[in-house]
């Protein structure tokens, strides 16, 4: 095809694509698709070779957010039965961590429910990450805590942190359709002040929303603008009690399309597959591995993800290597406009970051579903690690 050796040849130049290229890679056929996976392919490999970054969420408050997200579990007023608490002690998340470090992973994503961090909550999660720091040498330290007010990013940089995140989610002209408690400019506001603070700056998307192509090459190209390091790809997990609770508009295939088109977009910047990889992607997983250089591993924010392990085990079967400590994840000429750490943050419903995700072990119910239906069976409200006495799932 002669739109995918076109964006080839621009991804490895960084240069941008039109917007008619974008959608046109959104709209090619199940036919074409693995030319078009191929071609990404070859966009991530040039960039990041076969590395791929682990990160570990830590959910530091669960729930109890007054805003009104209509993907978000932790919305105000949802009935969705997720676990509810108040801040973790730094001890705590410093435990909760080491279980992802442990595993694999490189950066630990700290996020909290809320419109944003009071003064007092910076202090909170600014011992969090010397703690995490202290016991921790070389980790990479996310906050992920709302709207930002003025000063609170260099107070989080001064603390060690060394990324902020927080997402744009949808398009300009649709972000009011999602939530009506603040507004698209607030988002960019605050990853603006994030990256004038010297942080990385981490600003990704949910797709699965009924939004159209339009509003998706439109957010990402949105997210290329600010100069965003990373960009998390969230898959909405329609959970039950949210206003999306009926949206299942996700085909595996559709999901491998948005990752692509994200790739030929941000062809330098770190790509997550984020919330909803297992639920949507299911046993495609392996072939968004071509197209995206950063995952998350083990559980989400108020639900269960794949298994560590299977997580692991997927990345080497699919020829594949985890990111070690001593790898930079971005390219030398990104990495002095940000920390220099090169990489991003998480998925966090409630600030923006994304939406719950479910976990790969049901098989008994694969033969239940369409391809492309909708499987609640995935679905699973996370019960273990931070917040409970049960060991996390790293």
């Amino acid at each position: 095809m002669d739109l995918l050796n076109t964006l080839v040849d621009k991804g490895l130049r960084r240069e941008l694509p039109t917007r008619d290229e974008a959608l046109a890679v959104l709209a090619t056929s199940d036919d074409e698709l693995l030319d078009v996976v191929a071609a990404a392919g070859k966009v991530r490999r040039h960039w990041f070779g076969r590395r791929v970054k682990l990160n570990y969420l830590v959910n530091l408050k669960s729930g109890l957010c007054p805003e009104d997200c209509s993907y978000c579990s932790q919305r105000l007023g949802a009935d969705t039965g997720i676990l509810k608490y108040t801040w973790l002690k730094p001890d705590e998340a410093s435990q909760a961590a080491a279980a992802g470090l442990a595993g694999g992973a490189k950066r630990v994503c700290l996020v909290a429910s809320g419109r944003g961090p009071t003064d007092r909550d910076v202090d909170r999660v600014s011992d969090t990450i010397k703690a995490i720091k202290e016991q921790n040498e070389g980790v990479e330290v996310c906050a992920c805590l709302g709207l930002l007010s003025d000063g609170q990013a260099e107070r989080l940089r001064g603390a060690g942190a060394d990324a902020y995140n927080h997402n744009l989610n949808t398009s300009e002209s649709t972000y009011g359709d999602i939530t009506k408690t603040h507004t698209y400019a607030d988002r960019v506001d605050t990853v603006q002040k994030a990256h004038a603070a010297g942080l990385s700056a981490c600003s990704g998307l949910i797709s699965g929303m009924g939004e159209t192509d339009q509003d998706l090459v439109d957010v990402v190209f949105a997210l290329r603008e600010l100069d965003a390091d990373s960009v998390p790809v969230n898959f909405l997990i329609p959970f039950e009690g949210t206003p999306l609770a009926k949206e299942w508009n996700l085909t595996p295939q559709r999901c491998l399309r948005i990752l692509a088109m994200v790739r030929f977009v941000c062809p330098d910047i770190e790509v997550r597959i984020a919330g909803g990889r297992e639920l949507h992607l299911r046993t495609l997983q392996p072939l968004a591995l071509h197209l995206a250089n950063s995952i998350f591993l083990g559980d989400y924010l108020t639900s269960e993800g794949q298994a560590g392990k299977a997580d692991l085990e997927m990345i080497a079967d699919a020829g594949f290597e985890v990111e070690t400590a001593d790898q930079v994840t971005l390219p030398e000429h990104r990495r002095d406009g940000g920390c220099g750490s090169g990489s991003v943050s998480g998925a966090g419903e409630g600030t923006g970051c994304g939406s719950v995700c479910a976990p790969a072990e049901a098989p008994e119910a694969a033969a239940q579903a369409e391809p492309g239906g909708a499987r609640t069976d995935l679905v699973a409200v996370r019960r273990r690690g931070a917040g409970t006495d049960v060991a996390p799932n790293a």
